[in-house]
């Protein structure tokens, strides 16, 4: 099922960083994210509402500016 705020997300198992790019076209990055959290997103079927509870407020983040 599509999400109305997530167009894509990826992760860096190298970094610990999560992608995160809105459907707004905004993007961010979410630093120190433990692999395991970035499996429970993409197996989670309401990909918005796991960023609300589990990853925003968490973990440090940083704009990404294209």
């Amino acid at each position: 099922m599509p999400s109305s705020v997530v167009a894509e997300f990826d992760y860096n198992s190298e970094t610990l960083t999560l992608r995160v790019t809105y459907v707004s076209g905004m993007i961010y990055d979410y630093l120190k994210v433990p692999e395991r959290v970035y499996k429970e997103m993409k197996a989670y079927q309401s990909k918005g509402s796991f960023l609300n509870h589990y990853i925003k407020g968490k973990y440090k983040f940083k704009k990404i500016t294209t």
